[in-house]
């Protein structure tokens, strides 16, 4: 009988509707994530300890599968938690590759390309909430392209290993594909920019969907 209540106890603390909760572990993360970013930033900037500048976003990044873990396999996901985890996210895209930019170890188009995105579907956002037709949820592809630029900027800002480039074309827009040898990390931001690219059409498609169906309602 006691187990029985132990049971049915552990039961509903799993199925406790956790939703409007602040103080989780995995918000508490998110809130020291979003702290690191700053830091992380300045340093990048600074420019003369690539590895602890490293070692801060790199953590920064990782983490972001951590409080999702944890929110997941607790039942403690909440709203404020969907809200802020994304945007620590584009925080933290935006600084490493602004810092990047600023050290002159990628080129501007893609520092123009990444936030314009981000201004475009944060706008998609704004008018979603006015129009009242909901929040579209985070999608497979993005979380992929969001890893892909975190682990992409965490290993240029480290800047090893380096391998020969393409020799394709020269120019420095195009790291990678002159002959001048790069980190192989400027593959990822490739993939990572492509991804990017995808993502926005998706989400646009997405909201356009979430708004007819507004208007019907």
């Amino acid at each position: 009988m006691v187990d029985e209540d132990v049971s049915a106890r552990s039961e509903d603390a799993v199925s406790a509707d956790h939703s409007h909760d602040i103080y989780t572990l995995a918000n508490i993360i998110t809130v020291l994530r979003l702290m690191l970013v700053p830091f992380a930033f300045a340093v990048l900037v600074d420019g003369r300890n690539d590895v602890l500048s490293f070692l801060l976003f790199a953590i920064a990044a990782s983490t972001d599968w951590l409080d999702g873990q944890i929110a997941r396999r607790t039942g403690t996901v909440t709203e404020i938690g969907k809200a802020i985890d994304p945007l620590v996210d584009r925080l933290l895209i935006a600084a490493g590759v602004l810092g990047l930019y600023l050290g002159g170890r990628i080129p501007l188009w893609i520092v123009a390309f990444l936030l314009a995105r981000d201004l475009y579907l944060l706008s998609g956002s704004a008018l979603l909430a006015k129009r009242r037709a909901g929040r579209i949820p985070v999608i497979f592809i993005g979380k992929v392209t969001t890893m892909l630029l975190l682990a992409g900027f965490s290993g240029m800002i480290l800047g090893w290993p380096e391998a020969p480039g393409l020799g394709l074309v020269s120019s420095p827009l195009a790291p990678g594909l002159g002959p001048e040898p790069v980190t192989v990390w400027i593959w990822l931001v490739y993939a990572g920019v492509v991804f990017s690219a995808a993502t926005a059409l998706v989400y646009t498609q997405q909201a356009m969907s979430a708004l007819r169906r507004a208007r019907r309602g």
